[in-house]
Protein backbone atom coordinates (compact mmCIF):
# COMPACT_ATOMS: atom_id res chain seq x y z
CA UNK A 1 0.00 0.00 0.00
CA UNK A 2 0.94 3.95 -0.63
CA UNK A 3 3.33 5.18 2.21
CA UNK A 4 1.21 8.74 1.79
CA UNK A 5 -2.07 9.64 2.80
CA UNK A 6 -4.62 8.64 -0.14
CA UNK A 7 -6.63 11.66 0.23
CA UNK A 8 -5.39 13.75 -2.93
CA UNK A 9 -4.98 17.13 -1.10
CA UNK A 10 -3.57 14.95 2.15
CA UNK A 11 -1.23 13.58 -0.31
CA UNK A 12 0.21 16.07 -2.16
CA UNK A 13 1.09 18.02 0.77
CA UNK A 14 2.75 14.94 2.30
CA UNK A 15 5.20 14.80 -0.78
CA UNK A 16 5.91 18.64 -0.45
CA UNK A 17 6.80 17.37 2.93
CA UNK A 18 6.83 21.40 4.25
CA UNK A 19 9.17 22.25 6.56
CA UNK A 20 8.77 25.99 8.45
CA UNK A 21 11.77 28.27 8.83
CA UNK A 22 10.87 31.64 9.49
CA UNK A 23 8.20 33.33 11.65
CA UNK A 24 7.71 37.05 12.87
CA UNK A 25 5.23 39.23 14.47
CA UNK A 26 5.63 42.17 11.95
CA UNK A 27 4.24 45.32 13.93
CA UNK A 28 3.80 48.57 11.91
CA UNK A 29 2.14 52.21 12.12
CA UNK A 30 2.27 55.21 9.62
CA UNK A 31 3.40 54.93 5.80
CA UNK A 32 5.86 52.17 5.46
CA UNK A 33 6.60 49.23 3.00
CA UNK A 34 8.42 46.05 2.95
CA UNK A 35 10.19 44.38 -0.04
CA UNK A 36 11.71 41.16 -0.99
CA UNK A 37 12.52 39.81 -3.94
CA UNK A 38 14.52 36.64 -5.22
CA UNK A 39 12.56 34.14 -3.58
CA UNK A 40 11.56 31.01 -4.07
CA UNK A 41 9.68 29.93 -1.03
CA UNK A 42 5.82 29.41 0.59
CA UNK A 43 4.73 32.35 2.51
CA UNK A 44 1.47 33.28 4.58
CA UNK A 45 0.39 35.81 6.65
CA UNK A 46 -2.49 36.44 8.99
CA UNK A 47 -3.55 39.82 10.02
CA UNK A 48 -4.23 39.93 13.58
CA UNK A 49 -5.17 44.04 13.49
CA UNK A 50 -5.39 46.48 10.96
CA UNK A 51 -4.93 46.90 7.22
CA UNK A 52 -2.18 46.87 4.58
CA UNK A 53 -1.32 45.84 0.88
CA UNK A 54 0.16 42.94 -0.43
CA UNK A 55 1.15 43.14 -3.82
CA UNK A 56 3.09 40.03 -5.70
CA UNK A 57 6.15 39.60 -8.12
CA UNK A 58 3.28 38.94 -10.67
CA UNK A 59 1.44 42.25 -10.46
CA UNK A 60 -1.62 40.70 -8.27
CA UNK A 61 -2.46 43.17 -5.72
CA UNK A 62 -5.06 42.56 -2.74
CA UNK A 63 -5.65 44.70 0.29
CA UNK A 64 -5.80 42.13 3.58
CA UNK A 65 -7.39 43.62 6.66
CA UNK A 66 -7.92 42.08 10.31
CA UNK A 67 -9.17 38.25 10.23
CA UNK A 68 -7.71 37.70 6.58
CA UNK A 69 -5.02 35.23 5.71
CA UNK A 70 -3.50 34.93 2.90
CA UNK A 71 -0.91 31.56 1.35
CA UNK A 72 1.15 32.07 -1.45
CA UNK A 73 2.25 28.44 -2.23
CA UNK A 74 5.07 29.65 -4.45
CA UNK A 75 6.35 33.42 -3.76
CA UNK A 76 8.99 34.95 -5.99
CA UNK A 77 8.80 38.10 -4.57
CA UNK A 78 6.26 40.71 -3.00
CA UNK A 79 5.63 43.88 -1.86
CA UNK A 80 3.95 45.13 1.70
CA UNK A 81 2.57 48.04 2.76
CA UNK A 82 0.77 50.29 4.54
CA UNK A 83 -2.64 51.42 2.33
CA UNK A 84 -0.94 54.55 1.02
CA UNK A 85 2.60 53.81 0.72
CA UNK A 86 5.70 55.91 1.53
CA UNK A 87 7.43 58.17 -0.42
CA UNK A 88 10.23 56.97 -2.45
CA UNK A 89 13.50 57.11 -0.95
CA UNK A 90 11.95 56.63 2.48
CA UNK A 91 13.63 54.24 5.28
CA UNK A 92 12.21 50.41 5.13
CA UNK A 93 14.56 48.52 6.55
CA UNK A 94 12.62 46.66 9.42
CA UNK A 95 13.39 47.64 13.92
CA UNK A 96 13.91 44.08 15.34
CA UNK A 97 12.08 44.61 19.00
CA UNK A 98 12.68 40.88 20.25
CA UNK A 99 12.76 37.68 19.35
CA UNK A 100 10.68 37.37 16.14
CA UNK A 101 9.60 40.92 16.40
CA UNK A 102 9.75 43.20 13.71
CA UNK A 103 8.60 47.20 13.73
CA UNK A 104 7.71 48.90 10.25
CA UNK A 105 6.91 52.66 9.78
CA UNK A 106 8.75 56.20 11.21
CA UNK A 107 9.70 55.62 14.67
CA UNK A 108 6.95 57.69 16.19
CA UNK A 109 3.74 56.52 14.52
CA UNK A 110 1.16 54.63 16.59
CA UNK A 111 1.28 51.10 15.95
CA UNK A 112 -1.86 50.26 13.35
CA UNK A 113 -1.20 46.62 12.02
CA UNK A 114 -0.46 43.65 13.55
CA UNK A 115 0.84 40.73 11.31
CA UNK A 116 2.13 37.19 11.81
CA UNK A 117 3.92 36.49 8.46
CA UNK A 118 6.16 33.00 8.09
CA UNK A 119 8.04 31.45 5.26
CA UNK A 120 8.63 27.97 4.60
CA UNK A 121 9.87 25.30 2.26
CA UNK A 122 9.29 22.33 0.63
CA UNK A 123 11.83 19.23 0.91
CA UNK A 124 9.97 17.85 -1.91
CA UNK A 125 11.96 17.36 -4.68
CA UNK A 126 9.02 16.65 -7.24
CA UNK A 127 7.86 20.63 -5.93
CA UNK A 128 7.00 22.18 -9.53
CA UNK A 129 4.93 19.42 -10.62
CA UNK A 130 3.36 19.44 -6.95
CA UNK A 131 3.04 23.04 -7.13
CA UNK A 132 1.76 23.45 -10.01
CA UNK A 133 -1.43 21.62 -9.10
CA UNK A 134 -1.95 24.62 -6.58
CA UNK A 135 -3.28 28.06 -7.02
CA UNK A 136 -0.99 31.31 -7.57
CA UNK A 137 -2.51 32.87 -4.22
CA UNK A 138 -5.42 31.76 -1.74
CA UNK A 139 -7.30 34.57 0.26
CA UNK A 140 -9.65 34.20 3.12
CA UNK A 141 -11.54 36.44 5.08
CA UNK A 142 -12.39 35.49 8.62
CA UNK A 143 -10.94 32.30 9.14
CA UNK A 144 -11.30 31.66 12.62
CA UNK A 145 -9.69 28.38 12.38
CA UNK A 146 -6.83 29.72 10.57
CA UNK A 147 -6.22 32.23 13.14
CA UNK A 148 -6.35 30.57 15.93
CA UNK A 149 -3.59 27.88 14.37
CA UNK A 150 -1.28 30.50 13.15
CA UNK A 151 -0.30 31.97 16.69
CA UNK A 152 0.11 28.55 17.72
CA UNK A 153 2.93 27.80 15.22
CA UNK A 154 4.51 31.14 15.70
CA UNK A 155 4.72 30.05 19.30
CA UNK A 156 5.59 26.67 18.75
CA UNK A 157 8.59 27.99 15.97
CA UNK A 158 10.17 30.45 18.70
CA UNK A 159 10.15 27.73 21.43
CA UNK A 160 13.10 25.23 22.03
CA UNK A 161 11.06 22.87 23.31
CA UNK A 162 10.95 18.81 23.44
CA UNK A 163 9.92 17.49 20.05
CA UNK A 164 9.22 21.31 18.37
CA UNK A 165 10.52 20.41 14.76
CA UNK A 166 7.75 17.07 14.41
CA UNK A 167 5.05 19.54 15.95
CA UNK A 168 6.05 22.47 13.84
CA UNK A 169 5.87 20.07 10.77
CA UNK A 170 2.54 19.11 11.71
CA UNK A 171 0.78 22.24 12.44
CA UNK A 172 1.94 23.83 9.36
CA UNK A 173 0.79 21.02 7.30
CA UNK A 174 -2.27 21.29 8.90
CA UNK A 175 -2.39 25.28 8.07
CA UNK A 176 -1.76 24.32 4.34
CA UNK A 177 -3.81 22.07 4.28
CA UNK A 178 -6.69 24.41 5.84
CA UNK A 179 -6.29 27.11 3.76
CA UNK A 180 -6.50 24.99 0.54
CA UNK A 181 -9.55 23.25 0.95
CA UNK A 182 -11.42 26.39 2.12
CA UNK A 183 -10.29 27.99 -0.98
CA UNK A 184 -12.91 28.52 -3.35
CA UNK A 185 -12.46 25.26 -5.46
CA UNK A 186 -14.55 26.34 -8.62
CA UNK A 187 -13.31 29.53 -8.91
CA UNK A 188 -10.29 28.61 -9.14
CA UNK A 189 -7.61 28.25 -12.10
CA UNK A 190 -6.83 24.89 -13.54
CA UNK A 191 -5.71 22.36 -10.67
CA UNK A 192 -5.82 20.24 -7.81
CA UNK A 193 -8.27 22.15 -5.29
CA UNK A 194 -11.00 22.79 -8.70
CA UNK A 195 -10.55 19.49 -9.70
CA UNK A 196 -11.57 18.29 -5.90
CA UNK A 197 -14.70 20.91 -5.93
CA UNK A 198 -15.96 18.35 -8.52
CA UNK A 199 -17.52 15.97 -6.71
CA UNK A 200 -17.54 13.49 -10.29
CA UNK A 201 -13.48 14.28 -10.72
CA UNK A 202 -13.67 14.25 -7.01
CA UNK A 203 -14.30 10.37 -7.24
CA UNK A 204 -11.85 9.78 -9.82
CA UNK A 205 -9.18 11.75 -8.06
CA UNK A 206 -9.79 9.62 -5.10
CA UNK A 207 -9.40 6.61 -7.34
CA UNK A 208 -5.99 8.02 -8.89
CA UNK A 209 -4.43 8.96 -5.12
CA UNK A 210 -5.73 5.85 -3.67
CA UNK A 211 -3.28 3.50 -4.76
CA UNK A 212 -0.64 4.33 -7.53
CA UNK A 213 0.01 0.97 -8.21
CA UNK A 214 -3.47 0.03 -9.43
CA UNK A 215 -4.62 -0.69 -12.94
CA UNK A 216 -6.02 2.66 -14.17
CA UNK A 217 -7.57 3.65 -17.64
CA UNK A 218 -9.85 6.62 -18.73
CA UNK A 219 -12.78 4.39 -19.26
CA UNK A 220 -12.40 3.14 -15.72
CA UNK A 221 -11.95 6.40 -14.16
CA UNK A 222 -15.01 7.77 -16.40
CA UNK A 223 -17.16 5.20 -14.48
CA UNK A 224 -15.66 6.00 -10.98
CA UNK A 225 -16.93 9.79 -11.82
CA UNK A 226 -20.44 8.87 -12.91
CA UNK A 227 -19.81 10.73 -16.84
CA UNK A 228 -19.12 8.98 -20.24
CA UNK A 229 -15.27 8.46 -21.30
CA UNK A 230 -15.47 11.85 -23.45
CA UNK A 231 -17.38 13.87 -21.40
CA UNK A 232 -15.03 12.91 -18.47
CA UNK A 233 -12.05 13.19 -20.61
CA UNK A 234 -12.54 17.09 -21.30
CA UNK A 235 -13.66 17.85 -17.99
CA UNK A 236 -11.06 16.44 -16.44
CA UNK A 237 -8.31 18.38 -18.33
CA UNK A 238 -9.96 21.24 -17.99
CA UNK A 239 -10.22 21.49 -14.33
CA UNK A 240 -7.23 20.16 -13.82
CA UNK A 241 -4.75 21.25 -16.92
CA UNK A 242 -3.81 18.01 -17.65
CA UNK A 243 -5.42 14.66 -19.68
CA UNK A 244 -6.56 12.32 -17.11
CA UNK A 245 -3.76 9.77 -17.87
CA UNK A 246 -1.12 12.25 -17.79
CA UNK A 247 -2.53 13.35 -14.79
CA UNK A 248 -2.23 9.30 -13.62
CA UNK A 249 1.47 9.21 -14.78
CA UNK A 250 2.72 12.74 -13.53
CA UNK A 251 1.02 11.54 -9.86
CA UNK A 252 3.08 8.17 -10.31
CA UNK A 253 6.66 9.84 -10.75
CA UNK A 254 6.29 12.23 -8.48
CA UNK A 255 5.52 9.89 -5.56
CA UNK A 256 8.15 7.06 -7.41
CA UNK A 257 10.65 9.93 -6.60
CA UNK A 258 10.00 10.16 -3.20
CA UNK A 259 10.14 6.54 -2.74
CA UNK A 260 13.83 6.92 -4.63
CA UNK A 261 14.48 9.44 -2.14
CA UNK A 262 13.26 7.69 1.05
CA UNK A 263 15.66 4.60 0.02
CA UNK A 264 15.34 1.51 1.13
CA UNK A 265 13.53 0.06 -1.96
CA UNK A 266 14.94 -1.59 -5.21
CA UNK A 267 13.90 -0.20 -8.47
CA UNK A 268 11.79 -3.21 -9.33
CA UNK A 269 9.32 -2.80 -5.90
CA UNK A 270 9.30 0.69 -6.55
CA UNK A 271 8.04 0.36 -10.13
CA UNK A 272 5.71 -2.59 -8.69
CA UNK A 273 4.09 0.06 -5.76
CA UNK A 274 3.77 2.52 -9.03
CA UNK A 275 1.67 0.39 -11.40
CA UNK A 276 4.05 -1.02 -13.84
CA UNK A 277 5.23 -4.48 -14.78
CA UNK A 278 8.93 -3.91 -14.49
CA UNK A 279 11.99 -1.85 -13.58
CA UNK A 280 12.94 -1.41 -17.05
CA UNK A 281 9.10 -0.16 -18.32
CA UNK A 282 9.29 1.77 -15.15
CA UNK A 283 12.65 3.78 -16.10
CA UNK A 284 11.58 4.31 -19.35
CA UNK A 285 8.73 6.20 -18.07
CA UNK A 286 10.54 7.77 -15.25
CA UNK A 287 13.62 9.59 -17.78
CA UNK A 288 10.58 10.39 -20.13
CA UNK A 289 9.05 12.69 -17.94
CA UNK A 290 12.35 13.35 -15.59
CA UNK A 291 14.85 13.26 -17.92
CA UNK A 292 17.14 11.31 -15.75
CA UNK A 293 16.67 7.64 -14.82
CA UNK A 294 15.39 6.73 -11.36
CA UNK A 295 19.28 5.26 -10.71
CA UNK A 296 20.41 8.53 -11.07
CA UNK A 297 18.09 10.24 -8.65
CA UNK A 298 18.64 7.89 -6.34
CA UNK A 299 22.28 8.20 -6.84
CA UNK A 300 22.35 12.06 -6.57
CA UNK A 301 20.62 11.94 -3.28
CA UNK A 302 22.46 9.72 -1.62
CA UNK A 303 25.68 11.49 -2.84
CA UNK A 304 24.56 14.79 -0.95
CA UNK A 305 24.20 12.73 2.28
CA UNK A 306 20.46 11.93 2.00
Amino acid sequence: MPDTPTDPLASVVALLRPRPSIAKLVEAGGRWLVERSGLSSPFYAAIVEGRCRLTLNTGRTIDLTAGDFVLVPDLHGFTMSSETAPPPGAARLPLETGPGRFRLGPGGAPMEMRALVGHCSFAARERALLLSLLPEMIHLAAHDRLMALVPLLHEETLSDRPARGMILERLLELVLIEALRSGPGPAQAPGLLRGLSDPQLAAALQRIHADPAAALSVAGLAREAGMSRSAFHTRFQAALGLPPMAYVTAWRMAFARDLLLRGGLTTAEIAHRVGYGSAAAFGMAFRRLEGVSPGAVAGKHRARGG
